[in-house]
């Protein structure tokens, strides 16, 4: 049976008009969710009395679903350890180096290049460089002329030295450079790890006694407890040490079991000087992210800085990274730490969003949300953003008066989409801002 021409140009036009009315209600749909994530942030009354940029951006199709002042600066806090992830992932890649040497005759110099792990307790021992030293047959001499940085960063409150969250940056970690001070019942004395530092103990009964209390010199590595810390309940404190050279001398010739010296010598050119490396463990990058370890950033820094010039300058590596690593970023970086600890560091939420899609594109899905936080499972948002599923995987970054999160949310159409909410200069809760927050992301997830 044949169609008469009447029969098929009216069979086109009904097609082409559902077509278009298909069309036509989609493009109602998406503008009708566009409308409501807008009056979620622009009509929050939390949001209003702070600083707000918001950025959802949709990586299928590139394009940004939802800007609120996008292009403006703000103080990220921590989310400057997304910029510093992935700078060491592209100088470093899959291998750390842990150690550069010299010998000359019988004599062996090595200098550190800043790896975070030599003898950290929060990770697997890796014995590449305590074996390499016990096996020489030469002197040992360490140099620590290839650091040329200062101990802190631009920016840091000077007065936060005896944190746990502001530690000084140095050539040669080792323990993580912390000492960690136990008691482990009441009769008990406390002892210090590593017990070196036992030595360096002192009484101050003028420390305030609400709780026990061990606080380090500001200048040196004498560390002072007030009474409760003798007479209270068990309790335990970690305090970051002080780099001197001599320290790590000492340090390593009680660890080795064999003399270590200082030598007081330049730094050699990279081409003249050896580099053992090893392989980058996944659990770095998780500690880094995951628990926003300051630590751990900052050493990144002078670790690529070591690779890349020799010599552990942080500011090289952020200058070289700002003008090869992110020089297509939309905004100029203003970069002036790894951790994030620097209120000097700006940011803009495009800037980041970008650089959140080149880590989606480049590392692949399932190891890149395994490094960052997940709510409602583990790190900085392990008590927010709960759902019967996974939903945000992101990173925090909370100084006083501010707090960013930045990453991923998962739809419950499987897209996976990606954010940057950024806030400064409030004076309530951060917990309010993390409450309006997830009612954004939910119903991101829920609608999207």
């Amino acid at each position: 049976m044949h169609l008469s021409n009447s029969k098929i140009l009216k069979s086109v036009v009904i097609a082409t008009l559902l077509l278009l009315y298909g069309q036509g209600a989609g493009a109602q749909l998406a503008a009708n969710k566009q409308n409501t994530l807008a009056n979620l942030v622009e009509k929050s009354e939390v949001f209003s009395k702070s600083f707000t940029g918001f950025v959802l951006f949709d990586p299928e199709s590139r394009q940004f679903v939802y800007e609120k002042d996008a292009d403006k600066y703000f103080t990220p806090a921590s989310n400057t350890k997304i910029f510093t992830f992935y700078t060491a992932l592209k100088v470093l890649g899959d291998s750390l180096p842990v150690l550069r040497y010299m010998v000359s005759g019988d004599t062996l110099v090595f200098w550190g290049t800043g790896n975070p792990l030599f003898l950290h307790p929060d990770f697997e021992p890796d014995n590449t460089v305590l074996n390499f030293l016990r096996s020489r047959p030469e002197k040992l001499f360490f140099s620590g002329h290839n650091f040329r940085d200062e101990a802190y960063g631009p920016g840091w409150s000077w007065d936060d030295y005896n944190s746990t969250y502001q530690p000084e940056r140095s050539p040669f970690p080792m323990y993580g450079n912390m000492v960690r001070f136990e008691r482990s019942s009441i009769r008990a004395g406390f002892v210090a790890q590593p017990a070196f530092f036992n030595q360096r103990i002192a009484f101050n009964a003028a420390l305030e006694m609400e709780k026990p209390r061990i606080v380090r010199h500001i200048d040196d590595n004498v560390f002072e407890y007030n009474p409760r810390a003798l007479t209270g309940l068990p309790f335990k404190q970690a305090l970051f040490f002080r780099y001197e050279p001599k320290l790590i001398a000492r340090l390593l010739s009680d660890t080795l079991g064999r003399q270590v010296e200082v030598i007081d010598i330049d730094d050699v050119r990279p081409g003249t000087a050896y580099t053992i490396n090893t392989t980058m463990p996944n659990r770095l990058f998780e500690q880094l992210m995951q628990d926003s370890d300051n630590f751990i950033a900052e050493q990144l820094l002078l670790v690529c800085a070591d690779k890349l010039f020799g010599t552990q300058k942080s500011k090289d590596v952020i200058e070289y990274a700002s003008a090869n690593i992110f020089r297509n970023a939309p905004a100029p970086l203003q970069w002036s730490d790894g951790s994030g600890l620097s209120r000097y560091n700006l940011f803009t939420p495009r800037t980041v969003v970008k650089v959140l899609e080149r880590l989606q594109t480049e590392v692949p899905e399932e190891r890149l949300l395994a490094i960052f936080p997940t709510g409602g499972q583990n790190g900085t948002i392990k008590g927010w953003y709960k759902g019967k599923t996974p939903y945000v995987h992101a990173k925090t970054g909370t100084l006083s008066n501010v707090h960013c999160l930045s990453g991923f949310v998962r739809t419950q159409k499987g897209k996976l989409l990606i954010f940057s909410f950024m806030h400064n200069n409030y004076t309530f809760s951060t917990n309010t801002l993390r409450q309006e927050m997830e009612k954004v992301l939910k119903w991101i997830a829920e609608n999207y």
